[in-house]
């Protein structure tokens, strides 16, 4: 889609202010009707806790409105308090009657990092990171002061009337608490009982309430702005020059990098590195995931990858040749990586030996010519066909035309730098060294058009059962080609070789 069909409407600037960020939080009031409107309530009584982020807010009601029951309301106070009210203990409606309605909150949302407060004004965004949302919810604490209150006197009573003489005696058993370790001891602290005993010994803060219309909330709500626009005249908001950075590093700045609770590997197939395992990785392991995953890679795609984009790209060259190989100026990883130790192939399950020398020699070919003939490599590498196709399919393309394989990628030897041209020439020097291996394996193994193997294979004859008169003859071993007249048999060690004769 280009851009004419995608025009751009409006660019909005957006700035980012952190002068409230470790003191702003949003009060949700998940239970309150619609009628209800506490932003024009009064607030009588306001405390916070600030290690577990805990606000209670006492909200005043209207006692001489026409829908208020006075008759309920003190009878609500007099449950609480009761008849005799001690002066020692804090009461909980003073005037003698319900009037107010008291708030706590809870934390539904534990970590708060990807919300923010926005403020737009004159076409501008102002964003305010949140230190916490907490949701408002309305405490009954004068019912259970009343139980607890009535459960003490039926306790006075059955004490003055001698209770206490007909107590039988109970067992006491004591125990004795066990030396945890640090595992428990976490495990401890992580418990629910452990939770609430610190939320309840910590105390409550006083704190000030300020009605939204007055000039300390109207300050505050300057501190939202950021950059020159903001409250204070001329104040520049130096969190705004972390903005100026590029796309790809704003991303990452906006992704976040804690673990989640949930397994993303396990949502992967296998031998899938995730982007935020993969930085966790150290820089070698790196380069060999990206190779092994993308089969074949120009150097500069590689930098492209990486996580850490500030790499030098010196460095980088100079761990490339421990697990990838050059072919034509594009990095191939090796194939001790691809064919690990004691494993097999998938298909007929040759082992990791013979399928690590197949494509060494098929890499050495692709150094030597542009395309390859299948047939042609199983008969040399004396791999069965499936096999060599699935190498094939790792590092090269089939050309619909002559059936050929040819590389994923173009030739690219146009080296920039002094170290891709040294490293070049010394693959070039390591595929040289090892060009009499790979031709001893073609002189062994290669097949004339006759169907006949060369001088340096075993050629077995054997005698006909039948009369020799008879002038036919059977070869001798499993799938065989014999031929009348001649009584000449070819035989091979293995079955997938003696196919790939029958087929021609």
């Amino acid at each position: 889609m280009g851009d004419e069909d995608d025009p751009i409407v409006e660019e909005i600037p957006v700035h980012l202010s952190k002068t409230l960020a470790d003191n702003l939080y949003v009060l949700q009031y998940p239970v309150k009707s619609t009628t209800s409107t506490f932003d024009e309530g009064r607030v009588v009584n306001c405390c916070v806790k600030p290690i577990n982020q805990q606000v209670k807010v006492d909200y005043a009601l209207n006692t001489a409105s026409n829908n208020y029951d006075a008759f309920k309301g003190e009878q609500f106070a007099l449950a609480a308090d009761g008849k005799q009210r001690d002066k020692s203990q804090k009461l909980t409606f003073r005037s003698g009657t319900m009037d107010k309605q008291s708030f706590l909150s809870a934390k539904p949302i534990e970590d708060v990092s990807r919300y923010l407060v926005c403020v737009m004004q004159d076409g501008e965004v102002h964003a305010t990171p949140l230190k916490g949302i907490v949701a408002m919810r309305q405490m009954f604490s004068y019912f259970d002061k009343q139980d607890k209150r009535t459960k003490a006197e039926q306790k006075a009573e059955q004490d003055a009337d001698g209770g206490a003489e007909d107590e039988e005696l109970t067992q006491v058993t004591v125990k004795f608490a066990r030396t945890e370790n640090e595992k428990v001891r976490k495990a401890r602290e992580k418990s629910f009982n452990y939770l609430s005993k610190m939320e309840a010994e910590e105390p409550w803060c006083e704190t000030f309430w300020h009605d939204k219309n007055s000039s300390t909330a109207e300050l505050e709500r300057q501190k939202l702005f950021g950059g020159a626009s903001g409250g204070v005249s001329g104040r520049m908001d130096t969190d705004s020059a972390a903005l100026n950075v590029r796309p790809v590093e704003y991303m990452d700045m906006l992704i976040s990098k804690e673990k989640t609770d949930r397994n993303i590997d396990s949502l992967l197939p296998s031998r899938v590195v995730c982007m935020h395992k993969l930085k966790q990785l150290p820089l070698l392991e790196q380069l060999k995931v990206i190779l092994t995953d993308a089969k074949v890679i120009t150097f500069r795609q590689i930098l492209d990858l990486l996580p850490d984009r500030t790499l030098a790209p010196e460095k980088v060259l100079r761990l490339l040749p421990q697990i990838g190989w050059l072919i034509r100026g594009n990095w191939v990883v090796q194939s001790e990586f691809i064919y690990t130790e004691g494993s097999v192939s998938g298909t007929n399950g040759v082992i990791a030996e013979q399928m690590r020398k197949a494509r060494d020699y098929i890499l050495f070919r692709f150094t030597k010519c542009d395309k390859l003939e299948r047939h042609q490599l199983a008969t040399i590498t004396q791999l069965p066909v499936e096999e060599i196709r699935d190498i094939l399919c790792s590092i090269a393309k089939l050309n619909a035309t002559d059936r050929t394989w040819s590389m994923l990628l173009p030739p690219n030897e146009c080296f920039q730098s002094v170290d891709e041209q040294e490293i070049s020439d010394r693959q070039s020097a390591f595929w040289t060294a090892r060009s009499d291996k790979f031709s001893e394996m073609e002189r062994n193994n290669s097949v004339s058009t006759t169907g006949t193997v060369s001088s340096g294979s075993k050629r077995i004859r054997k005698r006909s059962t039948r009369d020799s008169g008879s002038g036919s003859a059977t070869a001798a071993g499993g799938g065989g080609v014999g031929t009348t007249g001649s009584s000449v048999a070819t035989i091979t060690s293995t079955s997938s070789y003696t196919r790939q004769l029958s087929n021609g």
